[in-house]
Parts: C-alpha cells; structure tokens; sequence
C-alpha cells in the first residue's frame, strides 16, 4: 500500500512523483526502464498524478509533463482530506446525535412493555438499585466510565456494596485508566478489591451500566447525560449480550494491581495515548475523545499536541495518516 494512499495516491503513482521529482525530464519511455513497469502503467499513473494536479504541462516541448513541487501539490491534497474529515467528523456527530435520539424515542415508548421500564431522578434510580441488590444472589458486572466518580456516588455505592459482598455475592467492577489519577475513587477500587471484588481497567468504556445477573440491568437513557434517568432492562436475551460485551471488554483490561495502561509498548505509545489516536483516527472530536477516556478536554488536547511532536505532523489528519505509516494503529 502506498504511503500516500489517504491522498489517492497508489503504489505506481507515487513511485513515479518520486522519480519525476529527482529527474524532471524523464518522459515515459525513461520512466518505465527505471521503474521495470510498462509504458501503460506509467500512463495510468500520469493520469492519476494529473488528475490530482500534481503534474503540469511544460511549455518546453508543449506535451511534456512536469512534477508539481510537493510543497505545493501535496499541501494542497493535505488540506483538501482535512476538510473532507471535518465533514465527515461532522456528519458522524450529526449522526450519533439522531440515533441517540431514536435510541431514548423507543425507549420511552417501550416503556410500557414488561422488558423495560423507565426511571426518572437520582432517587429513584438508587431505590431500585437496592431493591436489586437486596434480591441479587447471582454475580455483579459493572461499567464504571468517565474517570474520577463523585463523591455522592462514591457514598451512595458503599453500602450496597458492602451488603452484596458480605453475602458473597461475586462481584467485578471497570472503571476507566484515568481514575489511577484521582484519590478518591482510587481509594474506593482498593478497598473493593480488598472486600473481595475484582476491579479492571480500560481506557475506554462504552456507557455506565450495572448488570444483575439473571435479574435487570440499569442503562442510562442518555449516555452523555446520566442525569436524564436510566433504564432497567430484563430478558435473557438483552442480559445475555450485555454480559457478553462486558466480559470482552473485561478480558483486555488491566487488573487493577497492575498499571499497563501507563507502560509503553515497542513503539513508545501508552495504552491511553494507543486510544486517543484511534478515536481520533476514527473522526471522534476532543470533546467526544476525552469523554471516552475519562479526562479533561485540556489534558486530552495536551496529550495529542505531544503525539503530534513526535510523529512531526502539524494536524490531526497528518498525525493519524503518519501513525498509520509506523505501525502505531492497526
């Protein structure tokens, strides 16, 4: 694949810019000895390179070609793909606002139906979430996203806690990398751990979600604003393929006791930093990114303004096409 492929380069038409570059004269017979091709795939690629306006017609012969400098041509396709990401960033905002939308829409009017039922207030959500608890007897699955809790729910989650643990009732939390980085809820882990739960973490967490195996499983009705209410869901066939998305999200996480989200892999990348470059390889905003991760918008721009350092680009469309080219992101 060419390196320059994001721009709609190939393979031969990039070999053949480089080549013009260095020998500007060269006309397709020339072309085609150096690089061992035949004269139709050296016209393909002229065509190619002409279409991208990266050749132009020399006056001296009339129907000769000559490269465009790359700080010219390549600018431009650079600055051309920018603007198609940003639209694309855009669309896939625009996108994920109307499925969210229809997401709560059928929500709501599956509410009435005995599979799902709606709850409205910090009340009511922790009054079934007792009523849960006081009935579970089978194992606890819970995401825990965003990073640093608060600490009314930190306080509010100690004595369900303590009750389903003293039953023995087997219970596995994930919280986000980033919460490494605050006291309290770093506190709170190791003393779950310490109780006998089993705590992991991931850089990235899809939603908050806590899972009453064979029983419900509480979901907020608008991820991006938990405070609009949650969901309770039931039926095995919902609860199973949650329990499925969390124990593949469990089994490539970190065991709390463990810190390899900080560690750094044969490319100099931590787990988080590995994270951030795909999500905003994938057209997610800093705003979005950062939600995902669990930090600060600040701290998240500040990671990918040191990535974009050592990878020598100058945006984000340059910093994603050049990790690629090293091997960073799959």
């Amino acid at each position: 694949m060419s390196q320059l492929h994001t721009l709609g380069i190939d393979r031969t038409a990039e070999a053949v810019y480089r080549l013009m570059l260095d020998e500007p004269e060269h006309g397709v017979a020339e072309l085609s000895t150096a690089l061992a091709l035949p004269d139709s795939d050296i016209r393909a690629a002229l065509d190619q390179l002409a279409e991208l306006n990266l050749l132009h017609a020399s006056p001296h012969p009339e129907d000769a070609l000559r490269p465009v400098p790359p700080s010219v041509g390549i600018q431009l396709l650079l600055s051309l793909r920018e603007g198609e990401l940003r639209r694309s960033q855009q669309e896939f905002a625009d996108a994920q606002v109307a499925a969210l939308t229809l997401l709560r829409q059928h929500a709501v009017a599956a509410s009435s139906r005995h599979h799902v039922d709606v709850l409205t207030g910090v009340d009511e959500i922790r009054m079934r979430l007792e009523q849960l608890a006081h009935d579970a007897t089978a194992p606890l699955m819970s995401f825990m996203p965003g990073g640093a809790q608060t600490r009314a729910t930190l306080d509010a989650s100690r004595p369900l806690d303590t009750a389903l643990l003293e039953r023995g009732v087997p219970m596995r939390t994930l919280y986000q990398a980033s919460v490494r980085n605050d006291p309290a809820t770093l506190s709170y882990a190791r003393w779950l751990t310490s109780q006998g739960a089993h705590v992991r973490t991931a850089a990235v967490l899809p939603l908050r979600m806590v899972l009453f195996t064979g029983q419900a499983a509480l979901l907020p009705i608008d991820p991006e604003n938990t405070g609009r209410g949650a969901l309770q869901l039931q039926g095995p066939g919902i609860l199973t393929a949650l329990a499925a998305l969390f124990e593949a999200i469990w089994d490539q996480a970190d065991d709390f006791g463990t810190a390899t989200d900080r560690e750094h892999d044969d490319n100099g990348l931590t787990g988080q930093e590995r994270q951030l470059l795909r999500l905003l390889s994938q057209g997610h905003t800093d705003t979005v990114a950062a939600r995902r991760l669990g930090l600060g918008v600040r701290t998240t721009r500040r990671i990918m303004a040191e990535l974009m350092t050592r990878l020598g680009a100058h945006s984000r469309f340059e910093a994603g096409a050049e990790a690629v080219r090293r091997g960073w992101l799959d």
